[in-house]
């Protein structure tokens, strides 16, 4: 009697494994049927709606780990180092993005990538909004999206020394550094 118990909650374990195994193939499917373009063509109508200068793109260098990504592009950032009187070296900046990136088992994490400066620092980590089931993206979704992605990317970019604890995309407190070269407290 106790051997069938046992066997009861080893076969639930083993039902709900063939579930979530099952799972990620129906997500993986749906990506591929339909999901992936009905992202890209919501950004995209979303983008000319509000004229927001952005380009989508979808990277599938991997299968079942294919992005859409929403870039703000790449510009010179006004930042140069002067190489010789009539020669210089532009930074880069790349203005950030919003990604739908595939995980392994099918389900779609959301990401902002703030933006960098080539070689002034390192990037900040990405910040995560959601992971969603493919079923769970609706077009309303898309627009909360770029309005954080937006939200997120103008507090980077309007950074200031208002709040002496903010921390530039760079993961460099700038507080800090004034406070132990003046010796001023915050």
């Amino acid at each position: 009697m106790e051997l069938d118990h046992l066997y009861y909650n080893l076969k639930r374990k083993v039902d709900h494994y063939k579930e979530v195994h099952e799972n990620t193939l129906v997500y993986r499917n749906q990506w591929k049927e339909g999901v992936c373009d009905l992202i890209v063509s919501s950004l995209a109508k979303i983008c000319q709606d509000v004229g927001l200068d952005a380009k989508t793109d979808v990277r599938s260098e991997m299968e079942n780990l294919e992005a859409v990504v929403l870039t703000l592009g790449d510009v010179k950032s006004g930042l140069f180092q002067v190489i010789a009187p009539d020669l210089q070296r532009d930074l880069v900046k790349h203005n950030g993005s919003l990604v739908y990136q595939q995980l392994f088992n099918g389900k779609i994490i959301v990401l902002i990538n703030y933006p960098f400066i080539e070689s002034y620092g390192q990037p900040r980590p990405p910040k995560t909004i959601s992971i969603y089931r493919p079923e769970e993206l609706h077009p309303p979704f898309f627009i909360r999206h770029i309005e954080e992605m937006l939200q997120e990317i103008s507090a980077w970019e309007d950074y200031d020394d208002d709040e002496p604890t903010a921390r530039i995309g760079f993961n460099v407190n700038i507080g800090g550094a004034k406070q132990e070269a003046t010796g001023e407290k915050e």
